[in-house]
């Protein structure tokens, strides 16, 4: 038999070679954000908007995010594929006749890593920070989980993704020597992971849950929300028209769940500017009245109770850019609201979300016992973080530490 200092020599020479094998890992769960998640539809319609529409297909294919759709004309399939109808009567939305959708991927890193399942760069999304996560020795599709959602809707009409997400994170954390999951979210994300976790009971999250990452958390919302209902959103691509997009955009009850909340914006906060009324988060109703689009209204009530802003009960990393400028209101001149495009004040946030929404974060320290780490990024904008060097720095080191 071996000398038991040989026995002990052996085993720490072993760890110095292949520590960073042994060593634990937290599984991560990644969850996306406005836009995040590969879009699937299965057509069978009885007319099209434009002869170049499919009216039937014999299964599912991607449509979002598909390049070959964004172009003049094919967007209006896009469009009117991609857009809901409110339902006043069971307050909640639904597909157009013949529009099959679903969401692709449940639980692979793929999924949304890309938006584009052809995986070219146009598409990445969470692609740089899982590279940052297999570098430090996690595994796709093992350690590293990814949670897509239909994020056309809000918390009300995403029941399903709350439970399946319970599953996922027990599923994750079992095949992974039972140990607990970090969930790293970005944008609204973080809005979805907070109704998740903080209807779930501190002992399960304690046992589940190492801690929640956030990237450019839209918190309370964001000004912008306002400018998309009212001229919509040309998702930064120059050659697509946000007055064209609107007409799909303003349908989701997500762009209503991410207004401005009265959490964050005072009463007397004036949002958008007129020749005879300023419109503020108190009068909301009058907005989309005059606008012409009294359903977002409605939605608007459906969602919330869902606005409401408590802590989730979890260590939190919360890292956002800052100083890029950011829409702060809309002003129209005489004669301008609401069919002239407004003119555009801006303030401090991240290119789309404000300020005081990304800073939200901050109440929860005082509110909870477990830590809340804040991190502000200087210049990185609401994708760019996504990819940016030094968030992905601190991604890496934090996994190394937890």
């Amino acid at each position: 038999m071996l000398p038991k200092v040989v026995i002990f020599n052996y085993f720490i020479w072993l760890f110095s070679i292949h520590g960073t094998c042994l060593a634990i890992k937290h599984p991560v769960i990644l969850i996306p954000g406005d836009g995040g998640s590969q879009i699937e539809a299965k057509l069978d319609k009885p007319s099209v908007v434009h002869y170049l529409c499919d009216k039937k297909t014999v299964d599912y294919s991607n449509i979002w995010l598909n390049l070959e759709l964004l172009v003049p004309y094919v967007i209006d399939c896009l469009i009117d594929n991609m857009r809901l109808i409110y339902d006043n009567n069971t307050r909640t939305t639904y597909s157009p006749p013949g529009v099959d959708i679903r969401v692709a991927g449940w639980g692979n890193a793929t999924a949304v890593e890309y938006i584009d399942p052809s995986l070219t760069s146009f598409g990445a999304y969470f692609k740089t920070i899982g590279n940052a996560l297999v570098s430090v020795g996690l595994e796709r599709d093992v350690s590293i989980r990814g949670a897509p959602y239909d994020f056309r809707r809000a918390p009300n009409e995403n029941a399903e993704f709350f439970i399946k997400l319970k599953t996922l994170t027990e599923e994750t954390y079992a095949q992974n020597n039972n140990t607990p999951v970090v969930f790293i979210v970005h944008s609204m994300g973080g809005c979805m992971s907070l109704q998740f976790l903080r209807n779930q009971t501190q002992e399960w999250k304690d046992k589940h849950i190492r801690a929640l990452v956030s990237l450019a958390g839209a918190w309370g919302g964001a000004v912008k929300a306002l400018k998309v209902f009212a001229v919509g959103d040309d998702l930064g691509v120059y050659v697509l028209s946000g007055s064209v997009l609107k007409a799909e955009q303003i349908t989701s009850p997500s762009l209503a769940w991410l207004l401005p909340s009265p959490f964050f914006w005072k009463p007397d906060d004036v949002l958008v500017q007129t020749e005879k009324t300023n419109f503020t988060i108190s009068n909301y109703k009058s907005f989309f009245e005059g606008i012409n689009y009294i359903t977002g209204y409605e939605m608007w009530q459906d969602i919330r109770k869902y606005k409401d802003f408590g802590p989730p009960g979890v260590e939190v990393h919360c890292l956002h850019g800052s100083t890029v400028t950011t829409v702060e209101k809309l002003v129209y001149g005489p004669g301008k609201f609401p069919d002239k495009y407004p003119d555009i004040k801006y303030g401090n946030g991240d290119g789309t979300v404000n300020m005081r929404s990304l800073e939200g974060c901050v109440y929860w320290a005082t509110m909870q016992k477990q830590k809340v780490y804040h991190q502000v990024f200087p210049g990185a904008d609401h994708m760019t973080i996504l990819h940016d060097e030094r968030v992905m720095d601190y991604i890496s080191q934090l996994m190394e530490k937890l």
